[in-house]
């Protein structure tokens, strides 16, 4: 394969990152190994046809699961009403989700070199995310977040040890790898501490560590930058968004489906908001993928901008989908929600989607009026909620905007 040699003795390495070492038997010249490892060391940032592995997919659908979990609740809470209850909790969970996700995704795509060591230490994370999303409805139902904090020390707790050998096998970035492995380890002590503390301190401790751990990689990067491979990691954004845009359209359809199951089939009002969500969701998809973002991971500042933004559009995608869930509930009479709340359900995580794509995707090659299209959307769609069409017109809304934006920017390129 491109980018691929081969050791002396026929193992497979990629991109520089070292030599298979054997352990056990093979130590001792019987030529079968145990366990298979290589040397940690940087991947290059040029390595040609560099794609998401079989692993780092699998890493994906696992963390699917919680994100799953916590739109669902949003999507419940939202329903009966819990409005401020059910944003501070998805905000929280969706923030632990994010966060150790995107962190994997960065390691990975600096130091990957597929050795089992790396395979069980990512599957030691998976079991942790696994953890962290049984852990979600008692957080929503109870606040309770020991299941959640368990979870996400374990899996944080594994990327250490990813730190600590890469480390060991790349001086050069030796400072750098350690600061992440200590700077992670003394934030995990914040999240246990934590749960000895009572409301409001608890919640004064959680904001004050998840700054400690967006500062970790700021202060890390600051001795030596990680050789980050920027179309890996453009694709692995671009995939995630997809796996949660498809989710979002899970959440709907089943909303869909049930409400059409309580009414013995379907009727217009609830044809046309179903179409209207599809529409929606077409028009998300066009708006990201339709350009690539390379440009914007020339540098670790903006770098650090891109990656981090992306909560706001990771998150936002899924609550669309509980929005339109709590919308087909509101349709139906299952929902404790006005018909403003219903509309702000969708409105307002669009508005924001809407918002942080144009600052990170669309906005910056753009000049003249097309650059004020993706801002004057966000205003309208949270507007469109006080109208009697909510859902179908910020569809339209969202439409209007990717032929214009898609208009604009092929255009300029």
């Amino acid at each position: 394969m491109p980018g691929e040699t081969r050791d002396q003795t026929g193992d497979r390495t990629r991109g520089g990152t070292g030599q298979a070492v054997g352990l056990g038997p093979a130590a001792q010249g019987s030529g079968t190994r145990v366990l298979n490892l290589r040397r940690m060391t940087a991947r290059r940032t040029d390595e040609a046809y560099r794609s998401s592995t079989p692993l780092e997919l699998f890493f994906d659908l696992c963390f699917m699961v919680a994100v799953a979990q916590a739109a669902s609740h949003l999507h419940h809470d939202l329903s009966g009403g819990h409005l401020g209850h059910a944003v501070g909790n998805y905000l929280w969970v969706f923030f632990a989700i994010w966060w150790a996700w995107m962190n994997f995704t960065w390691f990975a795509s600096a130091y990957d070199n597929d050795d089992d060591l790396y395979r069980l230490l990512t599957m030691v994370q998976i079991a942790g995310a696994l953890t962290l999303a049984a852990g979600v409805p008692r957080a929503f139902e109870s606040g309770d977040y020991l299941v959640i904090t368990l979870g996400y020390v374990i899996l944080r707790l594994a990327m250490v040890v990813q730190w600590l050998r890469a480390a060991g096998a790349d001086p050069q970035r030796r400072t750098t790898a350690l600061r992440y492995a200590v700077g992670y380890a003394l934030v995990q002590t914040g999240w246990v501490a934590r749960l000895a503390f009572h409301q409001p301190t608890y919640l004064y401790a959680g904001l004050a560590v998840a700054v400690g751990e967006l500062l970790v990689p700021i202060w890390a990067e600051r001795a030596r930058v990680t050789t980050f491979h920027p179309e890996h990691i453009t694709e692995r954004f671009g995939l995630f968004t997809m796996i949660v845009l498809g989710e979002a359209v899970l959440a709907a359809t089943a909303a869909v489906q049930t409400a059409a199951a309580s009414r013995d089939g379907t009727d217009a009002g609830l044809l046309v908001l179903a179409g209207s969500g599809l529409l929606l969701v077409f028009s998300l998809w066009w708006l990201y993928f339709d350009r690539t973002t390379q440009r914007m991971l020339r540098s670790m500042s903006t770098t650090i901008i891109w990656g981090y933004g992306h909560y706001l559009v990771f998150a936002s995608t899924a609550a669309i989908g509980a929005g339109l869930a709590v919308a087909v509930d509101a349709l139906v009479g299952r929902a404790h929600v006005t018909h403003l709340q219903q509309g702000l359900a969708v409105g307002i995580p669009l508005a924001v989607w809407i918002a942080t794509v144009w600052w990170l995707r669309v906005g910056p090659p753009l000049h003249g009026p097309a650059a004020a299209a993706s801002p004057v959307a966000a205003v309208l769609v949270p507007a469109a909620a006080w109208t009697s069409v909510a859902v179908p017109l910020m569809a339209v809304i969202t439409a209007a905007l990717a032929a214009v934006t898609t208009w604009a920017v092929r255009r300029t390129d």
